[in-house]
């Protein structure tokens, strides 16, 4: 099989399991008043019974169907493969979002090769879209293309910042006060991957965080650079993938203005 016609078959499957996890998912967002609810770094940083199945729904269905592949799933860690593809997941990325009863949490499925991403696809349920990008495939939006509009800039749109413990409420202060004084005003909604497919349909004009993990930016990474945008590098090999990184994804216009918060 050519590397081509492997990419294709995986992403057609990561698109189904995409919107089969969403939905499983959605059931137990819906019936989220009985979820036992934990924390794991700080009490801001939960995780529920829904996570975890659902990345073992994931895992599963994956290893069923490309055995030989690697897989990193933000619940249960590293899997090591030797086809040289390994899907990086994140079952439900917003967990306080979804845990509170808000709709901005997604599941967040990547596959990268050689530690680039080469497939993203994010399921939104709560707003039935799917965001899918593939390399050399451009990215869409329920089956719609994106392109990201150049026009677009600090001053007449909103980006997107992160923040969470590994930050200090000082270097968010900076970020926020930096982003500010260029004229430009932000937007926080508790899902980093959300926010980058945000970036990529446009609706956002740029996403920064200080650190996130690879679940959270892989498949927004893949999204953000068939848009039409650029990132920061994410070292995504050895143990540099287990790793948090800064996070930066733009359009064009903007990227070296970020990239100066970035450096503040």
């Amino acid at each position: 099989m050519s590397q081509e016609t492997e990419l294709d078959t995986r992403f057609v499957f990561a698109k189904a399991i995409a919107q089969e996890a969403g939905a499983m998912a959605l059931e137990y967002f819906n019936g989220r008043d009985t979820l036992v609810i934990e924390t794991k770094r700080d009490l801001q940083d939960v995780v529920s019974i829904a996570d975890r199945n659902v990345e073992t729904f994931i895992r599963a269905r994956v290893a069923e169907a490309f055995g030989a592949d690697g897989f990193l799933g933000e619940e249960y860690g590293y899997q090591e493969g030797h086809s040289g593809l390994t899907w990086v997941v994140d079952p439900i990325d917003g967990t306080a979002p979804f845990v509170n009863g808000l709709p901005t949490w997604c599941v967040s499925i990547a596959v990268l090769h050689s530690g680039v991403p080469v497939i993203g696809v994010i399921h939104v349920p709560c707003d039935d879209e799917l965001y899918a990008a593939a390399t050399g495939m451009g990215a869409s939006l329920n089956g719609k293309t994106l392109g990201l509009d150049p026009s677009r800039n600090l001053q007449n749109a909103m980006t997107g910042i992160g923040c969470n413990s590994y930050v200090t409420p000082e270097r968010v202060g900076a970020i926020v006060s930096a982003l500010l004084g260029k004229g430009g005003n932000f937007i926080r909604n508790g899902s980093g991957a959300l926010m980058l497919a945000y970036v990529a349909a446009g609706r956002l004009v740029g996403y920064y965080e200080p650190h996130m993990r690879a679940w959270d930016c892989m498949a927004g990474y893949c999204l953000v650079k068939e848009a039409g945008g650029t990132h920061l590098p994410f070292p995504a090999e050895g143990e540099a993938l287990l790793q948090g990184h800064p996070v930066l994804a733009s359009n064009q216009t903007v990227y070296a203005d970020l990239l100066a918060i970035h450096t503040v």
